[in-house]
């Protein structure tokens, strides 16, 4: 099993960091489509006054949304690499949220869901290192 959670932060890294590369392409689109809009309109004209700042809104707003949802699974990947047991909870609970995301999240949260809810690897989190002075779980 702990190749299995190995394999699994790993794609939890790659898929976030698709996800951040996604929502920073979001950004330069957005910021693009702000640049012509302002080029080709007047200065004082509607689409100065409105469209720039709701295309602006808008961009910023979708770029926040993917990166709000990406950075827990680069966290829960980076944990799952060291063992640790929050990240396998952290995880748990992203897998069961990514069911719906059809298909990729969909096949993430079932094989995030059958390698976390093993026994074995519930025991490989428990022995995972405590830091010093955490005392007996």
């Amino acid at each position: 099993m702990r190749d299995h959670v190995r394999i699994l932060g790993y794609l939890h890294i790659v898929l976030s960091g698709l996800g951040i590369l996604g929502a920073l392409a979001v950004l330069l689109v957005f910021g693009g489509a702000v640049g012509l809009v302002g080029m080709t309109n007047p200065p004082h004209s509607d689409a100065w006054r409105i469209g720039i700042p709701v295309i602006g809104v808008v961009g910023t707003a979708i770029a926040a949304l993917v990166l709000l949802l990406s950075v827990p699974g680069l966290i829960a990947g980076v944990g799952l690499l060291k063992f640790r047991p929050w990240a396998r909870l952290l995880t748990i609970v992203l897998s069961a949220l990514n069911l719906v995301n059809v298909p990729v999240g969909t096949a993430l949260g079932i094989y995030g869901l059958w390698v976390l809810l093993q026994a074995e690897t519930e025991r490989l989190f428990d022995q995972a290192p405590r830091p010093y002075g955490a005392g007996p779980a």
